[in-house]
């Protein structure tokens, strides 16, 4: 019979299975069931920065009512009371749910500046939460600011947060660096326990109609596990880390590639979205299944065997590989 049991960054569990950060963990009901079906590990919803400086602003705006301190500093805060529940009902969740299910409660910040903001993670972790994922998001739009400039202030912001907390801190990173091997070790250095592939950036659209621009939500599908499973591949052993592979995380199929890649284990949301959370009763059925028909009765005994380091032809990861794939195109013309 297969063991799916494996850890991440240090923290046992009895498979490779987690729920990644999205609106269902703000019902409790949710957090329940996703014990109930077998998923391992829960990534809360993320704590905004702005949403921290929008609750402080908020209480210095009624502290200092009637003097000139306060010039209007609310407007430039989205409107973020419809978004997520405040500071302290996350805190409030994190308490609740480590007194309500065993598996561990992953805390999800939200955020790019240092700050004040950051005091959170600390009181994330004093209320209880099992370990900490940082969601860097941020779109460089200014023409005058360096991409060293960039990664400097991921760096600082890795390090003040690690100065803040003792409990395992994971890094989502987007792919878009210059030098992926380069960020991932510097997150390293920077106190990272882990390292989640790929932040997924949700594009805005146009509308015609009325010529406006528009949020948009697409939830991911198979073919979006392509990217992070390459850069799994190619950073595992070369950077020393545990690695989540999130995106496109859908098929057991999905999360056996992930470990074949170097991934301690598979983040997935949007097929628990689509599909309802009791998806991943199936999914981690035919994943033992998919180990007792190729042999293996733990995860170690295929984690990372066809990552970049492992395989004959470690080019299939670089360039020669999309020029193989292209001359795919010339067959079927």
């Amino acid at each position: 019979m297969a063991n799916l049991k494996t850890k991440y960054m240090g923290i046992p569990l009895k498979n490779p299975l987690v729920a990644s950060s999205s609106s269902l963990s703000k019902k409790k009901d949710n957090i329940l069931k996703m014990e109930d079906v077998g998923l391992s590990a829960v990534v809360l919803y993320s704590l905004f920065e702005e949403e921290i400086t929008h609750e402080s602003l908020a209480l210095n705006h009624f502290l200092t009512r009637g003097t000139e301190s306060y010039p209007e500093a609310l407007s430039y805060f989205p409107d973020l009371d419809n978004y997520n529940t405040g500071p302290d009902n996350y805190l409030n969740l994190i308490r609740w749910a480590k007194e309500k299910v065993e598996i561990p409660i992953i805390g999800s910040l939200n955020g790019i500046s240092t700050g004040g903001w950051i005091q959170y993670a600390r009181m994330i972790q004093e209320a209880g939460a099992d370990a900490l994922e940082l969601n860097l998001y941020f779109i460089p739009t200014d023409d005058s600011l360096q991409g060293a400039q960039v990664e400097n202030a991921y760096i600082k912001l890795v390090e003040d947060i690690r100065a803040e907390i003792s409990i395992p801190l994971a890094v989502k990173l987007s792919p878009f660096f210059s030098s992926l091997p380069d960020i991932s070790n510097k997150m390293v250095d920077s106190g990272a326990d882990g390292l989640v592939l790929f932040n997924r950036f949700y594009q805005p659209n146009i509308n015609l109609e009325t010529l406006s621009v528009e949020p948009h939500l697409e939830l991911s599908t198979s073919a979006d596990l392509l990217l992070p499973l390459r850069w799994t591949a190619i950073l595992y052993q070369r950077v020393h880390i545990d690695f989540a592979l999130s995106s496109g995380i859908h098929t057991a199929e999905d999360i056996a590639k992930s470990i074949l890649a170097g991934a301690n284990v598979a983040m997935s949301a949007s097929a628990l979205i689509r599909e309802g959370i009791g998806k991943a009763q199936s999914l981690l059925k035919e994943m033992e299944i998919w180990m007792n028909d190729h042999g293996y009765e733990e995860i170690k005994d295929f984690q990372g065997i066809l990552s970049q380091k492992s395989i004959k032809n470690p080019a299939a990861y670089e360039r020669a590989n999309y020029m193989k794939a292209l001359t795919l195109f010339d067959e079927k013309s």
